[in-house]
């Protein structure tokens, strides 16, 4: 990459970071622990939506989706495309119950609906799968992407092992100093501006690589990419294919639904809406930056199929790609925006595992310990907190090259481990008012159990997905069969106790209904019955 794009690269980030900051620090947010953690419960749609969609989008998905198409098909749309449902059944059934409650984390629902160990036992299980999952897979997924665009390890003459060492190392403490001074609300903004350019990568890549494709037309690229390896064009999965099409009626849904109403790092971009209408808003928004999504994290991937046959490795198709095709200030910009998308999820990340410690915790232990705890001292051990889990994380970060089955399986299967246990108990508890604590704490052990057995230990012949959803639907029956045995005294109340406005998005339904519908059209499109 030369010096245009670099210095594009650099210039943006660097006027993301310091214009996000500066105002983050001018508002003050970062002073209150509700500021600090929640940016003072006051984003409107478009800081929810950006947020969203910016915590969610991270470097794993540029690089691994792409890979994905290239060596496969279209199939791996399923984890974009589908969460537009699940989005839907979060912003009409589950952001109400949190607002209306008033919680700061998800484990504070569950002392609510259960009791303190219940809360105390998924916060663990959250804490670790930051650690474990989340992120050093977003820094390493970052590493990958920006050592490719830059040739980190050539230009420093150092081993591959060495710069993704480097690479890992600058991203986490970039990320780390970032989230310490500024907080959420620093998070959100930035959020916004890199947003405004990961949509004009969205043009830009696609139009430049089919010019490419065609050698100079445009239009002679789209006949290729339409003709040619039509294969490659197909999202209805096979049983051999990344994502198989009957997953996304059993494990994919599941998945979907706790990543987007019950993981800690995205629901609190929800938390900080300043009302249940804002916070609906934003959910929609993001649904239909998700269905603009595989014009960036799949379309990459097919022109890349046309171009290259001998790709030493294919988890740098996307990078590759980037830097054939565009000008050097697009590809500054596309450097960027990886840049910015593992620093943003990573960010995100340390803000939602800090929240976790400080409210679940550190602030109850204190306060039985001294009877009384401060804003400033909460928000010390916050950021403490933050600086410990980031440095583990950058230690585990670069051992995941030795995954046995590469990159992408270790993100998929290491993260059910810890979600969907949570998944069950909470979903089980909006719905069923006399299923005790002792239920709750059984079903998360049982189902972690069950799920280390059926994927790392016994070789099933099942897809993780569908071992995902029959785990689930055992779980859920242990959970009925002890809450039959020995149900709650009296049934669970939701007790009022909102920060914000509740009164729901009077329009919500028109735009439901556009959504899913454009869902089911873009899954059209990618089919026997469209271009595939």
């Amino acid at each position: 990459m030369d010096n245009v794009s670099f210095f594009t690269f650099a210039g943006l980030i660097v006027f993301a970071v310091v214009f996000s900051t500066v105002k983050a620090v001018k508002n003050r947010s970062k002073n209150t622990v509700s500021g600090f953690f929640l940016a003072n419960r006051s984003n409107g749609f478009l800081l929810v939506g950006a947020s969203l969609y910016f915590s969610n989008i991270s470097a794993n998905q540029f690089i691994g989706e792409n890979e994905s198409v290239f060596i496969n098909n279209m199939s791996v749309i399923g984890w974009g495309v589908t969460s537009v449902f699940a989005m839907l059944i979060v912003s009409e059934y589950f952001v109400p119950i949190y607002l209306k409650t008033g919680i700061s984390t998800i484990p504070d629902f569950l002392e609510k609906r259960y009791d303190a160990g219940t809360k105390n036992l998924v916060s663990i299980v959250f804490l670790f799968s930051y650690i474990l999952s989340l992120l050093p897979t977003v820094l390493y997924g970052g590493a990958v992407a920006f050592n490719s665009l830059f040739h980190i390890s050539e230009r420093l003459q150092i081993g591959h092992w060495e710069g993704l060492w480097l690479t890992v190392w600058f991203i986490g403490l970039i990320g780390l100093i970032y989230s310490v001074l500024g907080g959420l609300r620093a998070i959100n903004i930035s959020d916004i501006i890199l947003t405004s350019g990961l949509f004009v990568l969205m043009i830009v890549l696609p139009y430049y690589g089919l010019k490419y494709l065609g050698e100079g037309s445009f239009m002679s690229g789209v006949h290729i990419l339409l003709h040619e390896k039509a294969a490659h064009l197909n999202a209805i999965g096979g049983p051999d294919d990344a994502i198989p099409f009957s997953t996304l009626f059993t494990g994919m849904i599941i998945v979907n639904l706790y990543y987007w109403g019950m993981e800690q790092y995205i629901v609190q971009q929800i938390l900080a809406g300043k009302s249940l209408q804002d916070s609906q808003k934003g959910i929609a928004l993001t649904c239909g930056a998700k269905l603009l999504s595989p014009l960036l994290i799949n379309i990459p991937g097919l022109i890349a199929v046309h171009l290259y046959t001998d790709l030493p490795n294919s988890s740098a198709v996307f990078p590759t790609l980037a830097k054939d095709v565009l000008p050097a200030v697009m590809a500054g910009l596309t450097a960027a925006v990886l840049f910015g998308a593992a620093l943003n999820t990573f960010n995100a990340g340390l803000n939602g595992a800090s929240s976790l410690f400080v409210f679940n915790i550190f602030r109850p232990y204190t306060l039985k310990r001294k009877g009384s705890v401060d804003e400033k001292e909460i928000l010390r051990a916050g950021k403490l907190f933050q600086i410990c889990v980031a440095l583990l994380a950058m230690c585990i970060a670069p051992f995941i090259l030795f995954s046995e089955k590469g990159f992408y399986f270790y993100i998929q299967k290491v993260s059910g481990i810890f979600s969907v246990p949570i998944f069950t108990i909470i979903f089980i508890g909006f719905f069923k008012t006399r299923i005790p604590a002792l239920a709750a704490k059984i079903a998360v052990i049982f189902f972690i159990i069950c799920y280390v057995l059926s994927q790392f230990i016994l070789d099933l012949d099942i897809h993780f997905l569908h071992a995902l959803a029959i785990i689930f639907l055992v779980t859920t029956l242990l959970m009925f069969l002890i809450g039959r045995i020995k149900p709650m005294e009296q049934s669970y109340v939701l007790i009022m106790d909102n920060k914000v406005d509740i009164k729901p998005w009077a329009n919500r339904w028109y735009w439901y209904l556009i959504l899913i519908v454009l869902m089911v059209c873009v899954y059209i499109v990618f089919s026997p019955l469209g271009i595939a």
